[in-house]
């Protein structure tokens, strides 16, 4: 960009004006924001390896909240959508690698170091990290390349705010989304009037097609990020699903040995041979298998789809070498400039000495705090060295991602798996092989994750303050404080979500992680670390996998989120491509007309899909909170009408009812949509 250009920009509030900024209203609003977004993050996260960016939602609530009810102005409002976007980014950083603890190879140490304050530490450090790194990235990425770099996310937020302060009203279909989809979680996981996980299938005996399974989880939530992410990416991820539930599992259900497959489980520690059990319907005196489905499931396809999501982020991350090497280059010319006295509002950033002290910090808390795990204070150091040296290239890698195709779309996986694979070869190098130092390799990953997350949506605000007119210094303190405030949620949630069921814990289930939630980021991260560094992981499986992604790369199909759907049960995929079906139908239905499609951000179709993610995962989290406690739990059993409904229409008949409950809902959504 020419200087020309560059100074040609002249931001909605002019630098030379005063409006109130960093408010104590602004940064409270953000902080409860950011609570409700981080904490519905995490259940998101944890059941579809999905999450949907909330720096928008939160702009449209901060001006209905804080401009009408609190007489914000646009500065304000972006503090408020800053602090509390922090919220999202962590809790997905935390949510794709930390539950990794529970399924190391050492089980007893995975799960100490899975507890509230390692989680909340890590959280905090990679948050704070994925900021500090933005501080002298910003003139480089955001400013100079403002005409190169269109943050999409950060320009439609911009707009947003801007049309805010001009009186646009983009908060009541909203509002109107979350209210519907609060009222329909509340009649579907309390009253149990619609089913949750409509199922059909085959019987094993099938001589034609056995173990064949259809469901779908037919939450609110899952419809809303299908109609967010569109029919393309919501297409690839159901046909990964499809795949597995009417094409693998079958297959292997009919090839393969019941006693084979329960080797098998029991190689992965999931089924003692000796006992029965419930969750597969294993009879050990028959040597059969009452859900061979399932069984196939955990033994096979997740290690198959453990190798696909790998091999997909991984060819991700090297379509994105020629901008990995473009933005360190540039990153490093970044920090050689000099600042300069006398700068404007608009260009005042925090001092580098804030990310040099504040590295060096790091560095020393990760060596002594005891709830980081290592071996010695030497050790932990060196643990600590290699957190900021990833944690530097990759923020500059996530950065500049983002800036092209958008947060939604960041390879955040990819760059850890790249960390992972980095970090167990100067393991190696240094004589760290074994389960002993799985811990530590996960803490680099997890952190840099947690980093690069947040480093992309810290980008994107940046964008929004540079169009808006914000102090980038004011920014850059609210990302801190929402980052510190939403992981003390963020780490309180991930641990209660986790807390089993007493019908788990009857049959010796103690972690509902990995059991109710499906946590597929965090899963592959295990198989990694654990193969990786003990040189012992299951390469059929993993390399069928591998060979999957390789072929629809070939075939021009984004393999990643095939692999995702590949990996997550069908009942999860299911429903998103639902959603995804109904945003092609409105925008086939827009063209038809003649009419330009609603933009993917600000019509009223994806703000209505906005509240559904909102309250469908708000309602999922206090509903497993509540049920934490069993007496609340058989407090709230006894409203369900599921028993009497299934009595009365039969079980098929029930879970058609919640069939046309959640095409109701659908019908909503696409008539909401077909307004704009």
């Amino acid at each position: 960009m020419s200087v020309q250009k560059q100074d040609s920009f002249k931001p909605y509030v002019d630098p030379n004006v005063a409006l109130p900024e960093l408010t104590i209203k602004a940064i409270i609003l953000g902080i409860l924001f950011g609570v409700i977004f981080g904490a519905s993050t995490v259940y998101l996260a944890l059941k579809a390896g999905l999450t949907v960016s909330a720096s928008i939602p939160i702009a449209v609530l901060a001006i209905s909240l804080g401009r009408k009810l609190l007489g914000t102005n646009i500065l304000e409002n972006n503090i408020i959508q800053t602090t509390g976007s922090a919220g999202e980014s962590i809790a997905a950083g935390v949510v794709f690698t930390l539950p990794a603890f529970l399924f190391l190879s050492d089980k007893s140490v995975g799960e100490n170091y899975f507890n509230y304050w390692t989680i909340f530490t890590l959280a905090v450090f990679g948050g704070i990290l994925g900021t500090l790194m933005m501080i002298p990235l910003r003139r480089s990425l955001i400013v100079k390349e403002h005409e190169t770099l269109p943050y999409p996310e950060g320009t439609a937020c911009a707009q947003v705010l801007i049309a805010g302060e001009k009186g646009g009203d983009f908060a009541r279909t909203a509002y109107y989304g979350l209210g519907f989809s609060l009222l329909y979680a509340i009649f579907q996981k309390v009253f149990h009037l619609i089913a949750e996980v409509p199922k059909w299938g085959t019987q094993q005996v099938n001589k034609y097609f056995p173990s064949a399974i259809v469901a779908g989880e037919i939450t609110p939530e899952y419809l809303g990020v299908g109609y967010i992410i569109g029919p393309r990416i919501a297409g690839v991820l159901v046909a990964g699903g499809i795949l597995a539930s009417l094409g693998l599992i079958p297959l292997l259900s009919y090839l393969v040995n019941p006693d084979i497959i329960a080797a098998q489980l029991a190689k992965l520690n999931l089924l003692d041979i000796t006992k029965p059990s419930a969750r597969f319907g294993w009879d050990p005196q028959t040597h059969t298998l009452g859900n061979t489905a399932e069984a196939v499931y955990r033994a096979y396809i997740r290690q198959i789809g453990a190798g696909a999501v790998a091999a997909g982020g991984f060819i991700t991350l090297l379509k994105t070498i020629p901008t990995i090497i473009a933005s360190f280059k540039e990153s490093l010319g970044s920090m050689k400039e000099k600042s300069e006295s006398g700068i404007s509002r608009t260009e005042d950033d925090l001092s580098f000495k804030v990310v040099l002290f504040g590295s060096l910090g790091l560095i020393i808390l990760l060596a002594v705090l005891p709830q980081v795990p290592g071996t010695s204070i030497v050790s932990k150091l060196l643990l600590g060295v290699l957190v900021i040296l990833f944690g530097f290239f990759f923020v500059t890698v996530s950065s500049r991602i983002v800036g092209i195709i958008g947060s939604s779309n960041n390879p955040i996986s990819g760059m850890t798996i790249a960390t992972i694979m980095g970090t167990a070869l100067v393991f190696i190098a240094v004589g760290w092989t074994g389960q002993l130092y799985e811990p530590m390799a996960l803490v680099i990953g997890g952190m840099i994750c947690i980093a690069a997350a947040n480093a992309g949506a810290t980008s994107q605000d940046l964008k929004t303050g540079y169009i808006v007119g914000a102090t980038p210094r004011y920014q850059q303190i609210a990302l801190f404080i929402g980052a510190i405030f939403s992981s003390i949620v963020i780490g309180f949630t991930v641990k209660y979500l986790d807390t089993p069921t007493s019908e788990m814990m009857a049959n010796g289930i103690q972690h509902a992680i990995g059991e109710k939630y499906n946590a597929p980021q965090a899963t592959l991260m295990a198989t990694l670390i654990k193969g990786l560094l003990s040189f012992n992981l299951d390469w059929v499986f993993v390399l069928s996998g591998v060979f999957i992604a390789i072929v629809l790369e070939l075939c021009q199909v984004k393999a990643l989120s095939f692999a995702v759907g590949l990996y997550l049960p069908l009942s999860t995929t299911l429903p998103i491509f639902i959603g995804g079906l109904v945003k092609g139908i409105v925008d086939w239905n827009s063209r038809r007309k003649n009419k330009e499609s609603e933009d993917s951000e600000l019509g009223k179709g994806s703000l209505f899909a906005t509240g559904l993610v909102a309250g469908g995962a708000l309602a999922g989290v206090i509903v497993a909170l509540l049920t934490v406690n069993e007496n609340v739990a058989n407090s709230i059993g006894q409203f369900s009408a599921e028993h009497s409904l299934s009595e009365m229409f039969g079980t098929d008949g029930y879970n058609i009812l919640g069939v046309i409950f959640f095409a109701i809902m659908a019908w909503v959504l696409y008539r909401i949509g077909s307004q704009d």
